[in-house]
């Protein structure tokens, strides 16, 4: 299964349940790690779980297999590899403190600022 069609799932399996602020950041040639990173909200621990827990189900029933999970049992920020796609689910306030998108945005700027300074 290709990485879009892996990701067209994920946000699906997001929006079923309403899953909010919805976010899709090709990171393929910033890491080696995965292809995308899918971010969304959830509005409490509970929905945080079912997210993720629905993206799983449903990832698994198109055949693919998720690497892992982590902080299912918490509910403030699951994660689910699925190798070319990442998907973090977190609470708002969570969202906000880790700022995941300008996280990779600065990523971004600092290796064009390198390649500036720095010339092949």
């Amino acid at each position: 299964m290709q990485s879009k069609e892996i990701v067209d799932i994920v946000v699906q399996a997001l929006e079923d349940l309403k899953g909010k602020q919805i976010v899709v950041i090709d990171v393929h040639d910033k890491t080696s790690v995965t292809d995308y990173m899918v971010i969304a909200t959830g509005g409490s621990a509970r929905q945080v779980k079912a997210l993720a827990e629905n993206v799983v189900e449903k990832v698994k029933q198109q055949g693919q297999r998720p690497l892992g999970t982590e902080g299912l049992e918490n509910g403030e920020w699951a994660l689910v590899d699925l190798d070319v796609v990442v998907v973090h689910v977190m609470q708002q306030d969570t969202r906000n403190f880790f700022d995941l998108e300008r996280l990779w945005q600065g990523t971004e700027q600092h290796r064009a600022k390198q390649m500036q300074s720095d010339p092949m």
